[in-house]
């Protein structure tokens, strides 16, 4: 597989800010080049380019004088209809066959393709995930940037276009209710196994692990038909 040249990894980095992490809104104003470059280990001339790319997908808006935007376009990118929970049931069962479809890939060419430094930022959210439940804390953030980090390893810009729906699945299940202790149960079980499979690379078993992850959620919240 031809490795992403580095700019291309910042701006997917960028993406992820903009668009899954809502670190930045429509409107708002990048930080200056030098934080920013500094903030994500890169050159300016690599956040340059980065930038340009995600300016061409109208992600970013570049004013001259003034400095780089979100654009108001972003705001639409992750407009997938799921907007609110009043339907949450029938939303919970269509996103987790989304997940059940597309999770499992993306656990296998994560473990194929992550760099030594995305592997270790897999676990290491895959440990802050853990960390939350055993503190009973919300852990909605730590598991949407966990997911984050194995579909950022796949390397794959369109898998990444699927995190906004992907990371609307995760928080609706966490705030569901009623199965709240038992998904908290199954997630630190389920992850501690994948986690073992990502330390050694085992793409077959991660795969299969993260497959078993879902199935425990969809039987745990009756979403079978």
């Amino acid at each position: 597989m031809e490795k992403k040249s580095l700019s291309q990894q910042t701006a997917d980095r960028l993406y992820t800010m903009i668009v899954v992490e809502r670190r930045l809104s429509p409107g708002e104003k990048l930080p200056s080049e030098l934080d920013l470059s500094r903030e994500l280990g890169v050159s300016r001339t690599t956040l340059r380019e980065a930038i340009h790319v995600l300016a061409s997908q109208k992600i970013l808006e570049v004013r001259r004088g003034r400095g780089t935007f979100v654009a108001a376009e972003a705001a639409q990118v992750n407009d997938y209809g799921f907007s609110s929970l009043d339907q949450v049931r029938g939303e919970l069962r269509d996103l987790f066959e989304l997940r059940a479809i597309f999770e499992p890939s993306a656990a296998r060419l994560a473990c194929q393709r992550a760099t030594p430094e995305e592997m270790e930022e897999i676990l290491v959210c895959g440990e802050a995930v853990d960390q939350c439940i055993r503190q009973n804390q919300d852990r909605t953030a730590a598991d949407r940037e966990f997911h984050a980090a194995i579909v950022r390893a796949t390397h794959n810009s369109f898998m990444m276009r699927l995190l906004p729906m992907i990371n609307q699945a995760v928080a609706a299940a966490i705030v569901s209710g009623q199965h709240k202790d038992q998904l908290a149960e199954d997630t630190r079980r389920d992850h501690a196994l994948l986690m073992d499979f990502f330390r050694k690379r085992d793409a077959d078993g991660a795969a299969h692990a993260m497959a078993i992850h879902m199935h425990h959620s969809i039987d745990v919240m009756g979403l079978e038909e």
